[in-house]
């Protein structure tokens, strides 16, 4: 028997609350690597080498992220998505909490590090499950026309997690001394997960089943290896579909994580002031998410990604200019505009990537493409610009390589279709050399 369809509000909550407290968990980490991290656990190094080797445990968290879009997606698209977006909400969560409670080097030596990496790549795993899951579990109740929409509540996830997670590390920046920060002071924001899973918990255990995968359950037997099946049916769409979200990934955690460190380390720029205007422009970005995703679904999703991929390389020299100024107003500007421009590509994306891949193995495309486009984009890019930055003592080559990310998410795009008016119970085949027998 089919569960009563839940209200509106019960879906908005149910997907957003979830992204909103992995993406709190995962950016405390991505802040704590850039600000702590490096001393805490790899306090041999350089400064610049510690901040290096502090954003490669960040980047683990990257390239565990495919993995758990597989093995959630296998099961997601076999079983449902309910119990998959459970399952990921607890093994981010849980993770999130141990690593706060992970030693420094000082008190346990090279296993401190260790033990970062292997709950980072946990945190990873489970990431790589929730996003979409939890935008298929928007889109899939959604009414015809409304995708863009309702695929809006977990696109908002990213933004209140960066918020939320930024906002604590400001006020302990603010009462609490540099020592008693570093010292201890850290932990809080990963410790105070435990709330926020509990919490995350309880509503997603009231939500029912999605109404197009019990329709395609009735009609089909499940797909036995349903990864296997997307690289048979839809590798082209594939392909495109992630290297045209590497550019999200790229200017988000380019903006978040490298200004940061960049700001803090090179630059000398007040914590605070950074945090600040890093914790405005994605309040900015949430609002423009919700904005962009609405009225995708009115002109389309497909030019709406490729403007933001023209306006991302038109802003890469600009960002940088603006944030060496060290002062605080233009930094709030070149991270704003910055966010901005990542929410235009990032808000039609959430209705944008399911479109593109059939049911029976949407669960699977859908995250694999924003999990394996997060390893250049969120993983490599920001140890690429940090390298760049050293070898070459300017910000130059670092707009350089934006640039080029930006080309070739356009050219992606470029090479695959509108989807807005596809038949979602089905999917919509994005290249003519892809089946969907």
């Amino acid at each position: 028997m089919t569960a009563a369809t839940p209200s509106r509000s019960r879906i908005a909550i149910a997907s957003f609350i979830g992204t909103a407290i992995e993406f709190y968990d995962f950016y405390i980490y991505g802040t704590a690597a850039a600000l702590v991290f490096g001393k805490l656990f790899f306090p041999s190094f350089s400064d610049t080498a510690g901040t290096l080797a502090s954003l490669a445990t960040f980047a683990v968290g990257f390239i565990a992220r495919p993995l758990g879009a597989i093995l959630f997606g296998h099961f997601g698209d076999r079983i449902g998505r309910k119990r998959m977006l459970i399952a990921s909400l607890l093994v981010m969560g849980l993770s999130t909490v141990a690593i706060g409670l992970v030693p420094s080097y000082a008190t346990i030596g090279v296993a401190a590090p260790l033990l970062l990496v292997v709950l980072r790549f946990a945190q990873g795993i489970g990431l790589g499950g929730e996003w979409g899951g939890a935008v298929l579990l928007a889109t899939e109740y959604a009414p015809p026309g409304k995708r863009g929409l309702y695929s809006a509540f977990p696109q908002l996830g990213p933004a209140v997690g960066f918020v939320l997670g930024n906002a604590l590390f400001l006020l302990l920046n603010a009462v609490m001394s540099p020592a008693a920060f570093e010292a201890w002071g850290w932990r809080i924001p990963f410790l105070a997960s435990a709330v926020l899973l509990a919490v995350g918990y309880y509503i997603r255990m009231k939500i029912a089943e999605t109404p197009v995968f019990q329709a395609a359950a009735a009609a089909h037997q499940p797909v036995k290896v349903p990864f296997l099946e997307l690289l048979r049916h839809q590798p082209g769409v594939l392909a495109l579909a992630t290297l045209s979200f590497i550019l999200a990934h790229t200017t988000f955690y380019m903006i978040t994580t490298f200004c940061l460190s960049y700001g803090a380390t090179t630059l000398k720029i007040p914590r605070g002031t950074l945090l600040v205007g890093a914790i405005v422009a994605a309040a900015v970005m949430g609002l423009a998410t919700l904005w962009f995703a609405l009225i995708s679904d009115r002109v389309g999703r497909r030019w709406m990604c490729m403007g933001a991929a023209v306006l991302a390389a038109v802003w890469a020299f600009p960002l940088f200019a603006l944030i060496q100024t060290r002062e605080p107003i233009l930094i709030g500007l070149a991270m704003v505009v910055g966010l901005l421009v990542f929410a235009l590509l990032y808000g039609p994306m959430g209705a944008y990537l399911p479109e593109l891949f059939r049911v029976r193995y949407r669960y699977s495309g859908a995250s694999f493409a924003y999990s394996a486009s997060g390893i250049v984009g969120g993983g490599i890019s920001p140890l690429v610009a940090t390298k760049l930055l050293e070898s070459t003592g300017s910000s130059t080559w670092v707009s350089v390589y934006l640039i080029g990310i930006a080309v070739v998410c356009l050219a992606s795009l470029a090479l695959l279709r509108e989807t807005k008016d596809a038949d979602f119970s089905d999917g919509l085949g994005s290249l003519p050399l892809d089946t969907r027998a």
